[in-house]
Protein backbone atom coordinates (compact mmCIF):
# COMPACT_ATOMS: atom_id res chain seq x y z
CA UNK A 1 0.00 0.00 0.00
CA UNK A 2 1.17 4.02 -0.29
CA UNK A 3 2.98 5.07 2.18
CA UNK A 4 0.98 8.45 1.47
CA UNK A 5 -2.16 6.72 2.52
CA UNK A 6 -1.45 6.19 5.80
CA UNK A 7 -0.47 9.43 6.80
CA UNK A 8 1.77 8.49 9.62
CA UNK A 9 3.17 10.93 12.04
CA UNK A 10 5.88 9.11 13.65
CA UNK A 11 7.73 11.88 15.56
CA UNK A 12 4.07 12.85 17.30
CA UNK A 13 3.47 10.96 20.90
CA UNK A 14 -0.34 11.81 20.29
CA UNK A 15 -1.95 11.70 17.02
CA UNK A 16 -4.75 10.39 14.94
CA UNK A 17 -3.55 7.08 13.47
CA UNK A 18 -5.75 5.95 9.84
CA UNK A 19 -4.98 2.34 10.07
CA UNK A 20 -7.75 -0.13 9.10
CA UNK A 21 -7.89 -1.34 5.78
CA UNK A 22 -10.66 -3.95 4.58
CA UNK A 23 -8.31 -4.57 1.48
CA UNK A 24 -4.76 -4.29 0.81
CA UNK A 25 -5.49 -4.89 -3.16
CA UNK A 26 -8.19 -2.19 -3.62
CA UNK A 27 -5.29 0.50 -2.92
CA UNK A 28 -5.82 3.83 -1.38
CA UNK A 29 -9.14 4.63 -2.61
CA UNK A 30 -10.83 1.89 -1.68
CA UNK A 31 -9.82 1.51 1.94
CA UNK A 32 -11.91 1.81 5.05
CA UNK A 33 -10.22 3.43 7.81
CA UNK A 34 -10.95 4.01 11.08
CA UNK A 35 -9.46 6.71 13.56
CA UNK A 36 -7.97 6.08 16.92
CA UNK A 37 -7.07 8.48 18.71
CA UNK A 38 -4.51 8.44 21.62
CA UNK A 39 -3.65 10.94 24.78
CA UNK A 40 -1.98 11.04 27.48
CA UNK A 41 -3.02 10.37 30.94
CA UNK A 42 -0.59 11.33 33.99
CA UNK A 43 -1.36 9.36 37.31
CA UNK A 44 0.18 11.08 40.21
CA UNK A 45 -0.58 9.82 43.95
CA UNK A 46 0.74 9.77 47.35
CA UNK A 47 0.21 6.28 47.85
CA UNK A 48 0.36 2.80 45.36
CA UNK A 49 -1.77 4.52 43.10
CA UNK A 50 -4.42 1.47 43.00
CA UNK A 51 -7.33 3.79 43.27
CA UNK A 52 -6.34 6.27 40.25
CA UNK A 53 -5.79 3.78 38.12
CA UNK A 54 -9.02 2.25 38.42
CA UNK A 55 -10.66 5.59 37.89
CA UNK A 56 -8.55 6.60 35.36
CA UNK A 57 -9.56 3.60 33.35
CA UNK A 58 -12.96 3.53 33.96
CA UNK A 59 -13.31 6.93 32.72
CA UNK A 60 -11.11 6.60 29.46
CA UNK A 61 -12.95 2.97 28.93
CA UNK A 62 -15.94 5.26 27.93
CA UNK A 63 -14.51 6.72 25.03
CA UNK A 64 -14.31 3.34 22.35
CA UNK A 65 -12.25 5.74 20.10
CA UNK A 66 -9.31 7.13 22.26
CA UNK A 67 -6.59 5.07 24.24
CA UNK A 68 -4.74 6.53 27.20
CA UNK A 69 -1.14 6.54 27.48
CA UNK A 70 -0.78 5.93 30.83
CA UNK A 71 2.24 7.57 33.06
CA UNK A 72 1.97 6.51 36.59
CA UNK A 73 4.07 8.41 38.99
CA UNK A 74 3.24 6.28 42.53
CA UNK A 75 4.72 7.37 46.00
CA UNK A 76 4.86 11.46 45.53
CA UNK A 77 5.13 13.28 48.98
CA UNK A 78 7.76 15.76 48.46
CA UNK A 79 8.40 19.12 46.19
CA UNK A 80 11.67 17.78 44.54
CA UNK A 81 9.39 14.65 43.13
CA UNK A 82 6.39 16.55 41.97
CA UNK A 83 9.25 19.02 40.39
CA UNK A 84 10.76 16.08 38.37
CA UNK A 85 6.90 15.09 37.12
CA UNK A 86 6.00 18.21 36.13
CA UNK A 87 8.56 18.58 33.88
CA UNK A 88 7.36 15.47 32.20
CA UNK A 89 3.93 16.58 32.15
CA UNK A 90 4.76 19.61 30.33
CA UNK A 91 7.07 17.96 27.80
CA UNK A 92 4.10 15.52 27.06
CA UNK A 93 0.58 17.18 28.03
CA UNK A 94 -1.99 15.19 28.79
CA UNK A 95 -4.99 14.60 31.28
CA UNK A 96 -3.71 15.07 34.83
CA UNK A 97 -5.50 12.94 37.97
CA UNK A 98 -4.40 12.93 40.97
CA UNK A 99 -4.86 11.21 44.64
CA UNK A 100 -2.94 13.38 47.12
CA UNK A 101 -3.30 14.53 50.54
CA UNK A 102 -1.42 17.15 50.98
CA UNK A 103 -3.23 20.25 49.93
CA UNK A 104 0.48 21.98 49.38
CA UNK A 105 1.41 20.00 46.64
CA UNK A 106 -2.52 19.43 45.23
CA UNK A 107 -2.74 23.63 44.85
CA UNK A 108 1.38 23.15 43.10
CA UNK A 109 -0.01 20.76 40.60
CA UNK A 110 -3.52 22.68 39.90
CA UNK A 111 -1.21 25.56 39.38
CA UNK A 112 1.00 24.11 36.64
CA UNK A 113 -1.42 22.50 34.66
CA UNK A 114 -3.08 25.55 34.65
CA UNK A 115 0.07 27.29 33.68
CA UNK A 116 -0.10 24.70 31.19
CA UNK A 117 -3.12 25.05 29.61
CA UNK A 118 -4.04 21.16 30.81
CA UNK A 119 -6.86 19.93 32.97
CA UNK A 120 -6.11 18.52 36.84
CA UNK A 121 -8.06 16.60 38.99
CA UNK A 122 -8.02 15.31 42.27
CA UNK A 123 -10.08 12.57 42.49
CA UNK A 124 -10.33 11.94 46.32
CA UNK A 125 -11.05 16.33 46.95
CA UNK A 126 -14.69 15.98 45.96
CA UNK A 127 -15.22 12.07 48.03
CA UNK A 128 -13.68 13.97 51.43
CA UNK A 129 -15.86 17.12 50.72
CA UNK A 130 -18.69 15.35 50.98
CA UNK A 131 -17.39 12.71 53.70
CA UNK A 132 -16.57 15.96 56.03
CA UNK A 133 -19.99 17.81 55.14
CA UNK A 134 -21.78 14.47 56.66
CA UNK A 135 -19.59 13.62 59.55
CA UNK A 136 -19.05 16.80 60.56
CA UNK A 137 -15.49 16.64 61.07
CA UNK A 138 -12.88 17.33 58.45
CA UNK A 139 -10.28 14.17 57.64
CA UNK A 140 -6.81 13.96 58.85
CA UNK A 141 -5.61 13.63 55.55
CA UNK A 142 -2.43 10.51 55.93
CA UNK A 143 -1.04 9.40 52.65
CA UNK A 144 -1.90 5.54 52.20
CA UNK A 145 -4.48 5.77 54.94
CA UNK A 146 -6.05 2.68 53.52
CA UNK A 147 -2.90 0.35 53.24
CA UNK A 148 -2.09 0.44 57.53
CA UNK A 149 -1.29 -2.61 58.70
CA UNK A 150 -4.20 -3.86 59.82
CA UNK A 151 -5.98 -6.95 61.08
CA UNK A 152 -7.59 -6.56 57.08
CA UNK A 153 -4.07 -6.04 55.61
CA UNK A 154 -2.64 -9.77 57.70
CA UNK A 155 -5.99 -11.59 56.51
CA UNK A 156 -5.25 -10.45 53.22
CA UNK A 157 -1.80 -11.27 53.13
CA UNK A 158 -2.74 -14.49 54.90
CA UNK A 159 -5.02 -15.27 52.22
CA UNK A 160 -2.76 -14.79 49.04
CA UNK A 161 -0.14 -17.18 51.00
CA UNK A 162 -3.51 -19.70 50.60
CA UNK A 163 -4.29 -19.26 47.79
CA UNK A 164 -0.97 -19.31 46.01
CA UNK A 165 -0.62 -22.78 47.80
CA UNK A 166 -3.41 -24.23 46.86
CA UNK A 167 -3.93 -23.38 43.25
CA UNK A 168 -4.24 -25.64 40.05
CA UNK A 169 -4.83 -28.54 41.61
CA UNK A 170 -2.39 -28.72 44.89
CA UNK A 171 -3.36 -29.92 47.53
CA UNK A 172 -2.17 -29.49 51.19
CA UNK A 173 -3.99 -31.25 54.01
CA UNK A 174 -5.93 -27.83 55.29
CA UNK A 175 -7.96 -27.66 52.50
CA UNK A 176 -10.34 -27.88 54.70
CA UNK A 177 -9.45 -24.35 56.08
CA UNK A 178 -10.43 -22.32 52.47
CA UNK A 179 -13.35 -20.28 52.13
CA UNK A 180 -14.25 -20.78 48.32
CA UNK A 181 -12.85 -24.07 46.09
CA UNK A 182 -13.20 -23.31 42.84
CA UNK A 183 -13.44 -26.12 40.04
CA UNK A 184 -13.48 -26.34 36.13
CA UNK A 185 -12.12 -27.26 32.97
CA UNK A 186 -8.83 -25.53 31.64
CA UNK A 187 -9.25 -22.05 31.11
CA UNK A 188 -12.14 -20.87 32.82
CA UNK A 189 -10.20 -18.61 35.20
CA UNK A 190 -10.18 -20.11 38.33
CA UNK A 191 -6.58 -18.91 39.22
CA UNK A 192 -7.37 -15.59 38.21
CA UNK A 193 -10.57 -15.27 40.60
CA UNK A 194 -8.58 -16.78 42.80
CA UNK A 195 -6.05 -14.11 43.17
CA UNK A 196 -8.65 -11.67 43.16
CA UNK A 197 -10.62 -13.32 45.95
CA UNK A 198 -7.86 -13.80 48.00
CA UNK A 199 -6.73 -10.08 47.37
CA UNK A 200 -10.12 -9.14 49.01
CA UNK A 201 -8.77 -11.59 52.41
CA UNK A 202 -10.83 -14.73 51.09
CA UNK A 203 -8.89 -17.86 50.90
CA UNK A 204 -8.98 -19.96 47.93
CA UNK A 205 -7.82 -22.82 46.19
CA UNK A 206 -8.79 -24.37 42.92
CA UNK A 207 -8.89 -27.93 41.34
CA UNK A 208 -8.93 -28.68 37.52
CA UNK A 209 -11.70 -30.91 36.44
CA UNK A 210 -10.26 -33.41 34.01
CA UNK A 211 -12.39 -35.48 31.97
CA UNK A 212 -12.20 -39.40 33.02
CA UNK A 213 -10.06 -38.48 36.25
CA UNK A 214 -11.74 -38.91 39.73
CA UNK A 215 -12.55 -36.08 41.77
CA UNK A 216 -9.54 -35.51 44.60
CA UNK A 217 -11.01 -37.22 47.97
CA UNK A 218 -10.07 -34.36 50.23
CA UNK A 219 -12.54 -32.76 47.82
CA UNK A 220 -14.82 -34.89 48.39
CA UNK A 221 -14.81 -34.57 52.19
CA UNK A 222 -14.63 -30.77 52.79
CA UNK A 223 -17.21 -29.52 55.30
CA UNK A 224 -16.84 -25.96 55.70
CA UNK A 225 -15.77 -24.43 52.05
CA UNK A 226 -18.21 -23.40 49.57
CA UNK A 227 -17.49 -24.88 45.91
CA UNK A 228 -18.42 -23.18 42.91
CA UNK A 229 -17.98 -24.76 39.24
CA UNK A 230 -16.56 -22.54 36.46
CA UNK A 231 -17.73 -22.98 32.99
CA UNK A 232 -17.69 -20.85 29.88
CA UNK A 233 -18.76 -21.66 26.23
CA UNK A 234 -16.91 -24.21 24.44
CA UNK A 235 -15.92 -21.45 21.80
CA UNK A 236 -14.53 -18.95 24.14
CA UNK A 237 -12.53 -21.88 26.47
CA UNK A 238 -11.24 -23.34 22.89
CA UNK A 239 -10.01 -19.16 21.54
CA UNK A 240 -8.68 -18.97 25.14
CA UNK A 241 -6.62 -22.28 24.43
CA UNK A 242 -5.27 -21.85 20.77
CA UNK A 243 -4.10 -18.18 22.21
CA UNK A 244 -2.16 -19.96 24.93
CA UNK A 245 -0.84 -23.15 23.44
CA UNK A 246 2.82 -21.86 24.13
CA UNK A 247 2.17 -22.65 27.82
CA UNK A 248 1.11 -26.08 27.35
CA UNK A 249 2.72 -29.11 28.65
CA UNK A 250 5.57 -31.42 26.27
CA UNK A 251 3.34 -34.08 24.94
CA UNK A 252 0.17 -32.50 25.01
CA UNK A 253 -2.59 -33.17 22.29
CA UNK A 254 -2.84 -29.39 21.07
CA UNK A 255 -5.54 -30.54 18.90
CA UNK A 256 -7.97 -32.24 21.08
CA UNK A 257 -7.20 -29.54 23.44
CA UNK A 258 -8.43 -26.68 21.22
CA UNK A 259 -10.86 -29.29 19.48
CA UNK A 260 -14.92 -28.09 20.48
CA UNK A 261 -16.07 -30.92 20.47
CA UNK A 262 -14.15 -32.15 23.03
CA UNK A 263 -14.38 -29.30 25.21
CA UNK A 264 -17.87 -29.80 24.90
CA UNK A 265 -17.58 -33.03 26.52
CA UNK A 266 -15.82 -31.72 29.26
CA UNK A 267 -17.93 -28.85 30.15
CA UNK A 268 -20.55 -32.00 30.15
CA UNK A 269 -18.43 -33.91 32.41
CA UNK A 270 -17.92 -31.03 35.02
CA UNK A 271 -21.85 -30.16 34.92
CA UNK A 272 -22.26 -33.28 35.64
CA UNK A 273 -20.23 -33.75 38.65
CA UNK A 274 -21.45 -30.02 40.31
CA UNK A 275 -24.88 -31.77 39.65
CA UNK A 276 -24.19 -34.86 41.63
CA UNK A 277 -22.58 -33.11 44.46
CA UNK A 278 -25.08 -29.59 44.35
CA UNK A 279 -22.44 -27.60 44.13
CA UNK A 280 -23.29 -24.05 42.08
CA UNK A 281 -22.21 -23.58 38.74
CA UNK A 282 -21.15 -19.80 37.42
CA UNK A 283 -20.95 -19.53 33.31
CA UNK A 284 -17.85 -17.12 33.21
CA UNK A 285 -18.41 -16.82 29.40
CA UNK A 286 -19.61 -12.98 29.02
CA UNK A 287 -18.02 -12.06 32.74
CA UNK A 288 -15.17 -10.20 34.06
CA UNK A 289 -12.77 -11.48 36.80
CA UNK A 290 -14.81 -8.80 39.19
CA UNK A 291 -18.17 -10.06 37.75
CA UNK A 292 -17.10 -13.76 38.38
CA UNK A 293 -16.14 -12.82 41.94
CA UNK A 294 -19.42 -11.01 42.42
CA UNK A 295 -21.38 -13.56 41.67
CA UNK A 296 -19.62 -16.68 43.98
CA UNK A 297 -19.44 -14.09 47.11
CA UNK A 298 -23.19 -13.40 46.39
CA UNK A 299 -23.67 -17.30 46.75
CA UNK A 300 -21.41 -17.11 50.50
CA UNK A 301 -23.75 -17.92 53.31
CA UNK A 302 -24.39 -14.27 55.01
CA UNK A 303 -23.18 -16.54 58.56
CA UNK A 304 -19.60 -15.87 56.71
CA UNK A 305 -20.33 -12.45 54.63
CA UNK A 306 -17.93 -10.55 56.70
CA UNK A 307 -15.16 -12.87 56.59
Amino acid sequence: MDESCLNQQADEDVSELAIFTHSHQQGCEKSVTKTLSYFHLHLISDATGETLLAAGRAAAAQYSHARAIEHMYPLIRTEKQLAKILENIDAEPGIVLYTVVDQKLALKIDEACSQMGIPSVSVLEPVLATFQSYLGAPAHRRASAQHVLDAGYFRRIDALNFTMEHDDGQLPPDLEEADIILIGISRTSKTPTSIYLANRGIKTANIPLVLGIPLPEALLHVKKPLVVGLIASAERISHIRQNRMLGTSPGLDTESYTDRINIAQELAYARNICERNNWPVIDVTRRSIEETAAAILALRPRVRSDD
